[in-house]
């Protein structure tokens, strides 16, 4: 059985470019607590120009720029510049080990990789690999500032065009299970994920969203900044997530909500009653990428007096696929909610559609979803089916419509023949007054 899409009225495929023209020329595009704040007008000159340097080094159309870059302006210049150009950017983790870097810029093909200044371990795996090198830092204007060998790059030429069929974005899967998969996403898939995330929470410009999980992924990237761009609203970008420093910079910048993993909920609710956390301050919370116990959504609602709206997103489809709506929508705890621009169904082993109320694996179909995985003939043959994309998560549609999930299909217990969901075992165990947390 299909679940019922809510959105009829899809965005038109986009470049990520057009996605900011949104956006009031004179208003705050992004924030940076304690730095700089820059304009729609002020962000798309400074990634033009950025654009124009990045050609003067090198940088093609079609080309792949890797990114170690943190949550800063610098990143999201770079990642739109890249852009304009026609490139390919391929963000990668600044945690990650100087062998993980070796790993991911040789399979993305980089021919570029932009660091941040103190990212050695990237700076090295570029060196082993003969990749040319540019450094990007901030500067106190906003603006930022890239330089090759330690001298500043000119401008070559302004005024670019790109297609919405262009790649944009190169990812890789996780890997948890198997060794991780090249994902390309093109400037369609990110622009209409990113409206249809929009169009999910009634977005729009008297917004402001609170960034606290990384750019490099795909919930900080499309579910927080790109949608907060497509709504023409601000994003507040702090270098990372400090549960010292979240409320201190709700108080100052009155982010209308914010979205993060279960365990940055955790976190803050723990701490709520020490911070003395204000009450009613947000539209709504989000949550994504894991699962949230019932327990949680519950503490949560309670507490800071918001609806929480659990979503489900992925890598392949450019995020989001589902989420729980706004009220006065019916928010059911334990699912994710309804398709948002994407068909949701539930299938047996052999790809073939169930019937409502059947357990089986989660495929999807949409605009937003990859085309396929980057030069990997068996992974492709075996997560499509008949236009559908297999997501490897098994779950069920419940009466009501909402897509309840179960497990990854490769986690579930054995136990003398019964399949037991790891996220079935989390849920009672949470629900234990001595059990603060569980996590499979």
């Amino acid at each position: 059985m299909t679940m019922p899409n809510p959105d009829t009225h899809p965005a038109r495929p986009a470049t990520l470019p057009q996605l900011c023209e949104a956006g009031s020329p004179d208003q705050a595009a992004i924030v940076v607590p304690g730095g700089s704040e820059v304009t729609y007008a002020q962000f798309l000159q400074q990634s033009s120009e950025l654009a124009g340097r990045l050609r003067s080094a090198g940088v093609e159309a079609g080309d792949v720029v890797s990114m170690v870059l943190g949550n800063d302006l610098p990143f999201l210049h770079t990642f739109f510049a890249v852009s304009m150009i026609g490139a390919t950017a391929a963000p990668l983790n600044p945690a990650y080990t100087l062998d993980e870097f070796r790993s991911f810029m040789e399979d993305a093909a980089a021919q570029v990789v932009v660091l941040a200044p103190d990212a050695t371990a990237a700076s090295e795996a570029a060196t082993a690999l003969d990749i040319p090198k540019l450094r990007a830092e901030p500067r106190e204007d906003g603006e930022t500032q890239l330089s090759r060998d330690g001298a500043s790059l000119a401008v070559s030429g302004t005024g670019f065009h790109v297609e919405p069929d262009l790649p944009a974005l190169f990812l890789h899967t996780s890997g948890t299970t198997s060794r991780p998969k090249g994902v390309p996403l093109t400037h369609a898939n990110l622009t209409l994920s990113a409206h249809n995330i929009v169009s999910t929470y009634d977005l729009a410009p008297w917004d402001v969203a609170l960034c606290v999980v990384p750019l490099f992924h795909v919930h900080g990237l499309i579910g927080v900044a790109l949608s907060t761009f497509a709504s023409g609203g601000t994003l507040v970008l702090p270098p990372r997530f400090s549960a010292g420093a979240f409320w201190p910079d709700v108080a100052a910048h009155k982010p209308t909500w914010y979205s993060a993993v279960p365990t940055i909920h955790q976190i803050l609710m723990r701490r709520a009653e020490d911070d003395d956390a204000p009450r009613g301050v947000f539209r709504f919370i989000r949550s994504c990428s894991a699962a949230m116990t019932p327990t949680l959504f519950t503490e949560l609602e309670e507490r800071f007096e918001a609806p929480v709206l659990e979503a489900y997103g992925m890598t392949e489809a450019a995020h989001q696929m589902a989420s729980n709506p706004l009220p006065p929508g019916a928010r059911l705890a334990g699912t994710v909610g309804f398709g948002t621009g994407v068909e949701v169904s539930i299938a047996d082993e052999r790809g073939k559609l169930l019937e409502q109320g059947s357990v089986g694996e989660v495929v999807i179909r949409g605009p937003n979803v990859m085309q396929g995985y980057r030069n990997n003939p068996e992974a492709n043959a075996s997560s499509f089916v008949d236009g559908w994309f297999r997501t490897g998560d098994q779950g069920r549609m419940e009466a009501t419509g909402h897509l309840r999930l179960t497990g990854r299909l490769k986690e579930l217990i054995n136990r003398g023949g019964e399949k037991i969901s790891p996220l079935e075992v989390d849920a009672v165990l949470a629900e234990h007054p001595l059990v603060a947390e569980a996590v499979s």
